[in-house]
């Protein structure tokens, strides 16, 4: 089974992240999975933006998401030219067999983003940082697959996926060796490993078994042989 290769933010490297444009040029370079954030604004739209506020990039001054209508963030965007699309508009353009990893950032957002992904025909998953988030999504939308984030000790790594049911664990590259994967695999878990931008370092997960990579440039993954032991 080849490992899959995620877009971090779509193709950071080249274009804007986050935005239409670096999704579709990841598409372009060789991805077969997309990962993203996501927050909503004060009227309930799901919008695709790293950041809890408009960043300088996007607007002349710190703006929260959750305190501004969608027309309010659309407007402030266009002034820059740099686009922050709805989650709805970034689902309708990936292709059939690709995948869409969702990291759900907003607070108290999860109805929003389990309404949006059930109305789309793309394959969604969303994972966090805040296990206590995906524990919420899992009672609202059981069947979207979820993931849990790692950064730090991920000791409970066993007990968490257990009492939340996730499909993947995503540990920070640095984590991982052949236990963690043993112990993610031994759980029914994949393990999909963030953000690797090294070559190297690409190689030695791949032999490890990593289920997923999540890169800044998935051209970074070309020649590399992405097999997963799974």
């Amino acid at each position: 089974m080849s490992i899959e290769r995620i877009a971090h933010r779509g193709a950071r490297i080249e274009l804007p992240e986050n935005t239409l444009a670096a999704f579709a040029r990841a598409f372009e370079r060789g991805a077969n999975a997309i990962e993203l954030d996501v927050h909503a604004t004060s009227d309930g739209v799901v919008v695709v933006h790293h950041d809890p506020e408009l960043g300088l990039a996007v607007s002349a001054a710190r703006c929260a998401i959750a305190d501004l209508t969608w027309q309010d963030v659309d407007a402030t965007a266009a002034v820059t030219g740099i686009s922050v699309p709805t989650l709805t508009e970034v689902l309708a353009i990936v292709p059939p067999n690709a995948t869409v990893y969702v990291e759900i950032k907003g607070s108290g957002i999860e109805l929003l983003v389990a309404d949006v992904i059930g109305r789309s025909s793309a394959h969604c998953a969303v994972h966090s940082f805040d296990h206590a988030t995906i524990e919420r999504f899992k009672k609202i939308a059981p069947d979207v697959p979820r993931g849990l984030l790692f950064e730090g000790n991920a000791a409970q790594l066993d007990v968490e996926v257990q009492r939340i049911g996730a499909r993947e664990v995503w540990p920070h590259y640095s984590l991982v060796d052949a236990d963690l994967v043993a112990r993610a695999r031994a759980l029914g878990a994949r393990t999909i490993v963030w953000t690797v931008n090294d070559a190297a370092e690409a190689r030695r997960l791949a032999g490890l078994g990593v289920d997923g990579i999540c890169t800044d440039d998935v051209r970074l993954l070309d020649g590399i042989e992405l097999r997963s032991l799974a």
